[in-house]
């Protein structure tokens, strides 16, 4: 059957001629396909009940193009021409398992929350940019004294004990000694403003006020809110470059609790002397004369 127009058979062609034991087919135009190869090179090296008696370079490929005059015993076809579904599978496992391992490796080392702050600050500085008349207007946009950050189980020490020793001024003396003036405190309850985006009121308090003020509490560690707060506050001090935050300790609350991402607070919580609400009364005047100083700067 040699310088035919033969162009592949298999096992099966062979099998329809009982009595065939030597066949000579070289010298045809074969279709080089992954089964057709597969079977020739099995046959050439005597795999078969039918021998080819012929010469092996006499078996060359005709197609396809890349492979045109080459000999079909030396041909390699890759598992992505004779196995493309397997191929595909087993690539696309492969890929999911990389991605998985990706996103647990950067998921342990804070990566998305780093994007996440960066992506929030970014636009927060964006929209800050653009002239709206509303907010320059506006008097969350004035110098605070300091932006308080509290969980909303905390605004009855808040109403009650912050705001009315540094904000209000009393005539009648049980001022705490030490306050000349009044403090203003941003609080969002009171100063963020209605129908804005909400981290756009964070930043803005926060970069509008020379503190931030965190009241610690374990409310505030399981506050959704606070923790915005304590990432934009978090993020801003890297940017500012200065130790803008206090610390205000309602309860006993070691730095364990705080999350290890936030290592500048971990820091502050580690080297900086927090203040901490006592429960005895005669303890509250030094605490509130050393929040004062803190927030006016002063040194003594």
């Amino acid at each position: 059957m040699q310088f035919n127009t033969l162009s592949m058979f298999g096992l099966s062609d062979l099998h329809s001629y009982r009595r065939l034991e030597n066949l000579q087919a070289g010298y045809n135009k074969y279709v080089c396909g992954c089964d057709f190869v597969n079977f020739l090179q099995s046959q050439l090296k005597g795999g078969g009940d039918v021998k080819l008696t012929d010469r092996e370079d006499s078996y060359t490929c005709d197609s396809p193009l890349h492979l045109r005059g080459e000999a079909v015993s030396q041909v390699h076809l890759s598992v992505i021409v004779c196995h493309p579904v397997l191929f595909i599978s087993v690539s696309c496992g492969v890929a999911l398992l990389i991605g998985v391992l990706i996103c647990v490796l950067l998921w342990r080392l804070h990566a998305f929350w780093y994007l996440k702050m960066t992506w929030a600050w970014l636009k927060a500085k964006r929209s800050s940019q653009k002239p709206r008349k509303d907010i320059l207007e506006s008097e969350v946009l004035q110098s605070f004294d300091a932006f308080v950050s509290y969980s909303e189980r905390d605004a009855g020490w808040v109403e009650n004990f912050l705001v009315p020793e540094l904000e209000e001024p009393r005539d009648d003396g049980s001022r705490s000694p030490g306050s000349s003036r009044p403090l203003s405190l941003c609080l969002h309850k009171r100063d963020f403003l209605p129908g804005h985006w909400i981290m756009d009121n964070i930043m803005s308090a926060i970069e509008h006020s020379r503190h931030t003020v965190f009241i610690l509490s374990e409310n505030f560690l399981q506050s959704d809110w606070c923790r915005y707060e304590l990432d934009f506050s978090h993020f801003w001090l890297f940017d500012a470059g200065g130790d803008a935050a206090i610390l205000i300790l309602l309860e006993p609350l070691s730095k364990d609790n705080v999350p290890k991402r936030f290592c500048k607070l971990h820091k502050l919580m580690s080297s900086t002397t927090y203040l901490e609400w006592p429960q005895e009364e005669e303890r509250r005047p030094e605490f509130w004369r050393s929040l004062r100083n803190a927030l006016r700067g002063d040194d003594d």
